[in-house]
Formats: C-alpha cells, structure tokens, sequence
C-alpha cells in the first residue's frame, strides 16, 4: 500500500510540473517559435536599427483631390436648391399680385434636376448655374413685357444640391446646407455644434463619392491644409479615436486599452495598465507582438521580405539602455503588448505543487496506518 501511494505521489507530482497554472507561455516558449527554429514569427530584439526603422505610425491625411479642391461659390445655384421669389408690380391689379396689392411672393420653388424653376406668366427658366441676382434678371426680362416696370427679389436657401451630412460625435447632428460661413471642415464642424468627446481622441473622417480620407480634429484646428473646402454630398463622420493594444501576462492589468494620444511608447503602454507586477514579471521578456508590413519587415530584417509579416519584438528592460530603447518603441493599433513570468515563479508553482502532494501522500498514508 505505502509503495502504491508513493507511485501515486510520483505520478501527481509529475502532473503538477506539466500543467501548472500560469498567466500565458515563457519566454523560452516563445523564441522556440522564432523562424530560425521553423516557426512562423520573426523574434527580434529591439535596438537602435530596429527603433529607427519599425517605429511609425500610419498617418491620416486628405489625398490631393481633398486638398485641391477650390471652395464652392455660395451664391451659384444648383439642382434641388429651394428659391423665393418676390415680385413688385407698378399696378393696382397686376399680373400676380391681387386688387389692392402691389406684391407677392412665391415661396419653396425648388430648381428641378435639370436646373430649371418655373415662373408664372415668366415660363420656365433656367436657375443652375447663376446667382441670384443672375436669375433676377432673366426673370425681370420675361415679365417686363407683360407688366410694367417689374420688380423682383430672389433669395436662395440651399437645399439638396448645396448640403452636407454631419454624423458622430457632434452635438448637432443633421444634414446642413453650404453656405458662405460654412464653406470648410472646420466651419461646418462649428455649426453643428462642435464635437462631443475630447478634442485629442477625435478623428474627422470625410466621404465624398468613392473617396474618403480622414484627419485629427487637433490637426484640423493647427493646420489650415486640413481645413479643406466642402463639396455638396459629403459626408462628415465625427469619431473617438478606435485605437487600441492589448495587455497580457505579469502586467498589473490584462486587458484592452486605448492609445489615447496619436502616438505611445512601449514604457507608457505598460505604465497604462499598471506597469509590471513586481513578484512575478520578467523584465527580460517584454515582448511587442504584431503583424508587420512587407516595408516595414523588409527594413527591419535587413533583406526584402514579401508579405505581412509576424513580429515578436523583444525588450530586455534590464539592459544599460533597455529602459531608453522601450521608451523610444512606438506601440501601433492592434498590438499585443505581453510580459513573461520569471522562471523562479515557475520553479515555486513546481515546490509549491510538490510540498502540496508530499502532504497529500502523508496524509493518505496515515489514513492508511
């Protein structure tokens, strides 16, 4: 009996050394994958060369179709635009106006989509492409011959021709017509109110046709390029900024965590989520892990690489310049930012498991006496 517990022991305790409980693979697991021993991920540490070339971060901008773009005329009128009209006759009983009225108005006439308006006793007439006081004129031409001395008044709203969409994050969402004071990203932003989270994590996307491009508000406000003109049919999306890494291991947090700020560092990304935990990280195995692009592998490895590539960057905080180098390292959306256990943590799970099952077989020994 007492060698059959002592086999039982045996065996427990080689269990506890296999499958211990841990917060994610040690970081001799990890460099087993490296490429160089037939896995698929490029394992590299993290130096000078490696800071220079790897640290970007994709920008946002306005493609030149954007940038070029002249502002609209605020006063042309386009199909769908809404018209009033006013028109004075020097009769007691003229051609509009009632007995007794030497006025009328004719509200909500709306240019049709082949740019005409259609006046009585004027016919039709075409309004696309003039300015107000352009239309004026034709439509004084037509009804002078029937009324004496006409006088007319045009006054434009812009309605579905001349309008942009405003969405997101802005006080004020609507569809808003571009008029003289809201001919810019910026202007328009001010009349719908202005954006409702804080103005470093808002991201400014513009959709025109099959083109869209997409800005910081900060950038927005300190760089008069960015303020781009409007064009009737844009849309206007107001966001908070969707960046995010991802936290795991012997981290004093494992989670999700937004950047933030447009760019962090790997010392500031571990600070986010409460830096390492004292009695169990490793600050030799501080690893960035992402998936890299063709250019960006192909400078790091020093020879041309095709395809995105699997990245396993690694920082040994312990080295002299070890915390300068982490400080330097720029995190990128979507990484996976995970520190290992030190292998004394391990190697107390193991004492831990066996002291534990040495007190176990006691114990059924003693039950067994």
């Amino acid at each position: 009996m007492r060698v059959s517990l002592i086999m039982a022991a045996a065996a427990l305790m080689a269990l506890s050394a296999c499958g211990l409980p841990r917060s994610g693979p040690s970081k001799g697991e990890i460099l087993s994958g490296a490429v160089e021993n037939g896995g698929d991920a490029h394992v590299i540490y993290v130096n000078n060369h490696v800071n220079r070339t790897a640290n970007y971060t994709p920008a946002y901008g306005f493609s030149n179709e954007f940038l070029r773009a002249g502002t609209v005329g605020a006063d042309d009128i386009r199909p769908g635009d809404t018209l009033g009209l006013m028109v004075w006759e020097n009769v007691d009983d003229g051609l509009l106006t009632g007995l007794g009225q030497s006025s009328t108005e004719l509200q909500q006439l709306q240019v049709d989509s082949q740019g005409y308006i259609f006046v009585p006793y004027a016919g039709r007439i075409r309004a696309a492409g003039n300015t107000p006081d352009q239309l004026r004129e034709a439509i004084t031409q037509r009804l002078e011959s029937q009324t004496p001395d006409p006088q007319v008044s045009v006054t434009r709203v812009a309605g579905d021709g001349a309008t942009v969409s405003v969405m997101g994050k802005v006080f004020g969402q609507g569809v808003y017509p571009i008029e003289r004071p809201t001919r810019t990203l910026s202007s328009m932003l001010a009349k719908a109110g202005g954006v409702a989270v804080e103005p470093e994590v808002a991201v400014v996307t513009v959709k025109r046709g099959r083109e869209s491009g997409k800005v910081w508000l900060t950038d927005l406000y300190f760089n008069p390029t960015y303020d781009i003109a409007l064009r009737p049919g844009d849309v206007i999306m107001v966001e908070e900024d969707q960046r995010s890494f991802t936290a795991l291991g012997a981290l004093g947090g494992q989670t999700k965590v937004p950047l933030g700020n447009e760019q962090i560092s790997a010392i500031e990304a571990i600070a986010m989520v409460g830096g390492l935990q004292t009695v169990t990280a490793d600050p030799t195995g501080v690893f960035v892990l992402r998936d890299e692009p063709a250019q960006v592998a192909s400078a790091v490895l020093g020879q041309p690489i095709s395809g995105t590539q699997r990245m396993a960057y690694v920082l040994d905080l312990t080295r002299p310049n070890g915390l300068f180098l982490a400080r330097d390292f720029l995190i990128r959306d979507g990484d996976t930012v995970y520190v290992t256990e030190a292998p004394y943590v391990q190697w107390q799970k193991i004492l831990g498991a066996i002291t534990g099952s040495a007190n176990s077989v006691r114990t059924l020994d003693a039950l067994a006496n």
